[in-house]
């Protein structure tokens, strides 16, 4: 009951980002054709700062396929759609909606109720990481290219790994709050901020979105094992605080 319960809270969350994750992976791979033929012909970039080194390096390894999928795949478009997904499957439960009160009396501990939302959305968070990312070395041959599989799922467990921060921190705001918009819209200008700050402060090889995107695995083959520590310790931290504010809190 408590499985299908929070089924119904979130399928179209999960419906609605798989399908255009999927979208965004199938048209990353059917543009890249016309993207080579148009590289040669764009400007140069006089762009300065990190900003200008990000697009001109987007532009370089944009040249051959595996750069390509990386830069305007896992660490842009893939990215972006699926923290906005990690939050909205986080974003509600136990204390928003008409029915928390009733859920909140069923004969079962307040952790469980807690542990099933977060096994259930995790569950979905797992398929929206990891089914993009191996979408593209199935549809790689039509354009006449390829890609590794197991890249394709280095780079959806980094997707995955990092990606539960947001959805953690979206469940503990949905603790604190007994509506859906305040946390949704605090854990987006939380998300937002970390990425102009990688931008801006120079910190695009050390922070969350660069764990996300697999850089380090991009660019060296080497796992960014200390940012997926983190992040996973990040994620629980957030969810035992959840636990612990469900469980202490007053309705």
């Amino acid at each position: 009951m408590l499985w299908y319960k929070s089924w119904l809270e979130t399928r179209w969350r999960f419906l609605i980002g798989l399908a255009l994750l999927m979208c965004s992976a199938a048209a990353l791979v059917f543009t890249y054709p016309r993207v080579r033929e148009l590289l040669p012909l764009a400007p140069p970039v006089e762009v300065g700062g990190e900003l200008g080194r990000r697009i001109r390096e987007a532009m370089d390894v944009a040249r051959e396929y595996r750069g390509y999928v990386w830069s305007q795949g896992f660490q842009q478009n893939l990215s972006n759609l699926g923290t906005l997904f990690a939050v909205l499957l986080g974003t509600g439960g136990l204390v928003s909606g008409g029915a928390a009160l009733f859920t909140l009396s069923l004969p079962i501990s307040r952790r469980r109720l807690l542990g099933t939302r977060v096994a259930a959305g995790l569950a979905e968070w797992f398929v929206l990481a990891f089914v993009p990312a191996l979408l593209i070395p199935l549809l790689s041959p039509a354009v006449g290219e390829s890609y590794s599989v197991g890249a394709a799922l280095v780079h959806g467990m980094c997707f995955f790994v990092a990606g539960s921060v947001f959805f953690s921190l979206a469940i503990l705001l949905s603790t604190v709050f007994g509506d859906v918009w305040r946390p949704l819209l605090i854990a987006l200008l939380i998300a937002m901020a970390l990425g102009a700050l990688e931008i801006f402060a120079d910190l695009s090889r050390f922070g969350i979105y660069s764990v996300m995107s697999g850089s380090s695995y991009f660019r060296t083959g080497t796992l960014p094992w200390g940012g997926l520590f983190v992040s996973a310790a990040a994620s629980t931290a957030m969810l035992y605080a959840a636990s612990a504010n469900i469980a202490n809190r007053d309705f």
